[in-house]
């Protein structure tokens, strides 16, 4: 038994030592922002919500946003439905090439992104295509899509085709089937790649990088501001950024819940 509370405390101070690693970063970025000083120094002498107000007032930081959410808005759409698609190819379905396509559709994910943003720059060029914030679209989905279809495909495995045989011979039609028995089955795995997709999107560097030209993505000026002109309004649109995704997670977690009531309302 004190060996079983040992473990246990043990494995609780792990669990609480390797949180505060990793949101300790966090925690210094949050100072940084409500400092006064240009420079953050410890103990912090004057705080200030200046930054705040100056990051909602901006223009630059309006647009830098507009156009990173469009970008993880579209990313996010169109990733869960070729997900959902390919995750019926690659887990429903068998088909003369689908080994092939398991392997194929992979391929992406383990390239490292800067080497693809780079392929993808070239490419655009060769055939003359001016990089934007719609190249950055195409570039994010061809790294992000093969994710969600995998997110997808982990519960098309389980999923229980005598459902939709049974619908079949109730007299269910291909689209029928699809919409009442396949997609509200997969619907928590597509939500759980749209979540990942839009939060992969906003947050990406590399990509964005080579693809937006003359655009910029929030992660892009993040990183300008950092090598050169940095004020707190780094850190603090920073911040802002981390409870947008912190919102956005806690919405999709307790979007199942409000699903039922509203059933239940019904």
């Amino acid at each position: 038994m004190k060996t079983s509370r040992l473990l246990r405390a043990a494995l609780m101070a792990y669990g609480i030592g390797i949180i505060a690693w990793l949101y300790l970063p966090l925690v210094s970025v949050t100072f940084a922002s409500i400092s006064k000083a240009r420079y953050l120094s410890f103990p912090v002498k004057r705080y200030s919500m200046t930054w705040y107000t100056r990051a909602l007032e901006s223009d630059t930081v309006s647009d830098i946003v507009f156009t990173s959410l469009k970008v993880a808005v579209i990313v996010t759409v169109v990733s869960m439905v070729v997900g959902f698609f390919g995750a019926l190819a690659f887990a429903r379905y068998n088909w003369r090439f689908r080994k092939l396509y398991q392997k194929l559709i992979l391929l992406p994910i383990f390239f490292p992104q800067t080497v693809l943003g780079l392929a993808l720059l070239m490419w655009f060029n060769s055939v003359g295509i001016i990089p934007t914030w719609k190249t950055a679209v195409i570039a994010h989905l061809v790294w992000i899509s093969p994710i969600a279809t995998l997110i997808i495909a982990i519960r098309a495995y389980s999923f229980d085709a005598a459902l939709e045989e049974a619908a079949r011979d109730m007299g269910a039609s291909t689209w029928v089937t699809l919409r009442e028995i396949t997609l509200p089955l997969l619907m928590p795995s597509v939500i759980s790649a749209g979540l990942f997709a839009f939060l992969l999107s906003w947050g990406n560097f590399p990509l964005s990088l080579f693809t937006t030209g003359a655009d910029s993505t929030l992660p892009e000026w993040l990183y300008a501001k950092m090598v050169s002109g940095y004020s707190p309004l780094v850190p603090t649109v920073g911040v802002l950024s981390i409870i947008a995704s912190f919102c956005l997670v806690t919405l999709a977690v307790l979007f199942p819940w409000i699903m039922r009531a509203a059933r239940k309302d019904r």
